[in-house]
Formats: C-alpha cells, sequence, structure tokens
C-alpha cells in the first residue's frame, strides 16, 4: 500500500521539454508556454521534484523561464553532469544556477555508469559542493544490476536512478533493490513506462515490440481483465513498491499529466502485483532503449 501521498512519490521529468523523445511521443517537444501549463498543474498537484539535464537540450533554460516567471512555485531540481565532463565542476555548477534559475540543488547527478567510472575523481568535488550546500545529494544514474552492484559499494553516492517498470520488473531488480536500501541508498526509478512502449500498437513493425509481443499481448490481458488500464498498472506498480524512494514520469502534455496523477489514486491489489511480477523477459537488453533497433 502506498503510505503516503502518491504526488510525494512522483518526479516528473524533462527531456520532453527540450527534446523530441519518446517510442510514442506524437506530439514532439511542447513549446515554453505548454511547458508551464504542465509545470504550474504539477506544482499545484503537490509534485516539488524536477529531473533534469544538460544533455536535455533547452530543458534548464525552459525551467530557468518558468522559475523567473513563478517565483513562488520553485522546484527541487536534480540534474545530470554530461558523460564527458569538459572544463570545471564548479564552473557548470555555477551556469546551471543561473539556467535554472535556482541557488543549490536537490541533486547532482553523472549521468551514465560510465560517466561515474571516468570521472570518480571529481567526486571530492561534489563533496565540496554538499560541503558548501550548493547540492543535497550525489547521484548516479545506471542501467544494469551490474552496474548497481558496484555503486552500492561507493558510501559517496546517496541516490541511485535506475530503470523499473512492469517489463524491467521484481523479477529483475527485486533483489538489487532490497541490497541496496539496506546499504542506505536512496532510490529512484525511471522508465516507467519505456519511453511510452507500453502504449503502442502490438501491430508497430518496430523490431523491439515484435520481440516482446508475447509480453506486451499479456499486459493487455491483464489490463483488460482486472479493469485498470495500462497506465493505472504501470504507474501504481512502481508507486507501491516499498524500496522505491521516487518514482520519474515524463509526459508530452498537459493532458498526459493531468491522466497519471488521477492514475496516481490508484491501489493495485497484491494478486495484479504477483501477476505482473510474474512476467520475465528473458533478453534483458530488449528492456534498454539504448539498444532498440527501429
Amino acid at each position: 500500500m502506498i503510505t503516503r501521498k502518491a504526488t510525494d512519490k512522483i518526479i516528473l521529468g524533462t527531456v520532453q521539454f527540450g527534446l523530441d523523445y519518446g517510442i510514442n511521443n506524437n506530439f514532439g517537444k511542447p513549446n515554453p508556454q505548454k511547458v508551464f501549463s504542465i509545470l504550474n498543474t504539477a506544482y499545484d498537484a503537490g509534485i516539488r521534484i524536477l529531473d533534469t539535464a544538460e544533455a536535455y537540450g533547452s530543458a534548464h533554460e525552459v525551467i530557468g523561464q518558468f522559475h523567473k516567471a513563478y517565483p513562488l512555485k520553485i522546484f527541487d531540481i536534480i540534474t545530470k553532469l554530461p558523460n564527458h565532463i569538459d572544463g570545471s565542476i564548479y564552473q557548470k555548477i555555477d551556469k546551471y544556477f543561473h539556467q535554472l534559475n535556482i541557488n543549490k540543488l536537490k541533486g547532482l547527478f553523472f549521468h551514465s555508469f560510465e560517466s561515474y567510472k571516468q570521472n570518480k575523481t571529481s567526486i571530492y568535488l561534489l563533496n565540496a559542493l554538499k560541503a558548501s550546500q550548493d547540492i543535497e545529494y550525489i547521484g548516479v544514474s545506471i542501467y544494469t544490476n551490474a552496474q548497481m552492484e558496484e555503486v552500492i559499494l561507493d558510501c559517496d553516492v546517496d541516490i541511485i536512478q535506475l530503470p523499473y517498470n512492469i517489463l524491467d520488473n521484481h523479477n529483475h531488480r527485486g533483489q538489487i533493490l532490497k541490497k541496496a536500501k539496506n546499504r542506505g541508498k536512496i532510490i529512484h526509478t525511471r522508465s516507467t513506462f519505456l519511453q511510452g512502449l507500453f502504449f503502442v500498437s502490438l501491430e508497430d513493425e518496430n523490431k523491439t515490440i515484435q520481440a516482446l509481443n508475447e509480453e506486451l499481448i499479456f499486459i493487455k490481458h491483464l489490463s483488460k481483465n482486472s479493469g485498470k488500464s495500462i497506465q493505472q498498472l504501470a504507474l501504481n506498480y512502481c508507486l507501491q513498491q516499498s524500496n522505491i524512494n521516487n518514482v520519474l514520469i515524463g509526459v508530452d502534455n498537459l493532458n498526459q499529466l493531468n491522466q497519471n496523477l488521477a492514475d496516481a489514486d490508484f491501489s493495485l491489489s497484491g494478486e495484479l502485483i504477483n501477476k505482473i511480477d510474474s512476467i520475465h523477459v528473458k533478453d534483458i537488453r530488449l528492456l534498454n532503449p539504448s539498444l532498440w533497433i527501429q
């Protein structure tokens, strides 16, 4: 059961604000006015954290424009250093503060495990930024359980962000999440809707959809038989995981956000969660969008 208000657990992703993103995104990048409507609604609903990155096109600037226009609605910001860190991290932080129109970061993440490995010598700088209260948490965004096993051992890392959804589920991630929580890590999950894959037509010729056809059919049947939409299944499956602190979602438009907010009020039964947990994708590479072949 959800022990706190669902929106307290939701983080709003912003990659869609700066780039055309997602396998099922038919709207493209929203203009600043539409982004402002999304952010106003999210804030009023109780969402307080935005997830962004230097690599997300104009996302930093759009968020900063919103903060300037609505100074009473300042979000906590998690952003990510680029995979290849050029120049001074201190200069980057100053640039981020200016772009985002804020004076501190909720979190500063390495954008990938590879970036974390290549720049581990920079962690002392991040710790100095924590000491000066410029950033609250240090994080790493990872893909695989093997990467997570290594990051768990790093006492300087506060937050680990990883994929988790109804396909990339407890069957695959459950034990490693429990291990991370036992080590005191804060867990953020992303890919809640697997970039919109769950909503694409099963007749689509995309090779990933065809390779996962059996699992996607099972999800559609589960949705029909339970009377819950696929979106309700996907969102609440993540929100109801006790070892997950925050769940990252992305939206392309205001209607999607409102639907997510409405769907977050539902609760899945233990029986339904067990059925989702029974899904086992043998080729886990199919769960990594960076490896997808169109």
